[in-house]
């Protein structure tokens, strides 16, 4: 996965980072909120240069970084693919899709890239 490449989540946004995180969780919402009619997928992958911590969630609602989610400008290599994750509720994801909706409505769904 290289950065340069269309955003899963704006359209129109070339991105210059690739996105990655070292939870479950945080992955399964990242892969399911990603725009697409495919198949949701998870990867596991090694950065091949520094990572920084993603200030798009760092520091947030929560200090620090506790989703473990981390940005590069550098390639990421897959080594392999999570497979046996379990999705979201529709109920959940009905909610952050809502949430997300109502942050783009008031012009807060700001993506630092």
């Amino acid at each position: 996965l290289v950065p340069g490449r269309p955003s899963n989540y704006e359209a129109g946004r070339i991105m210059n980072h690739v996105y990655v995180t070292k939870t479950l969780d945080a992955a399964v919402w990242g892969a399911e909120m990603a725009a697409g009619d495919g198949r949701c997928r998870i990867f596991i992958v090694e950065p091949q240069g520094p990572v920084e911590d993603d200030p798009n969630v760092t520091d947030k609602k929560l200090p620090g970084n506790p989703t473990r989610s981390y940005r590069t400008r550098d390639p990421v290599l897959i080594v392999g693919e999570i497979t046996d994750w379990i999705g979201h509720t529709d109920e959940q994801l009905s909610a952050m899709r809502a949430g997300l909706a109502d942050l783009q409505r008031r012009g807060l769904d700001i993506i630092y890239d």
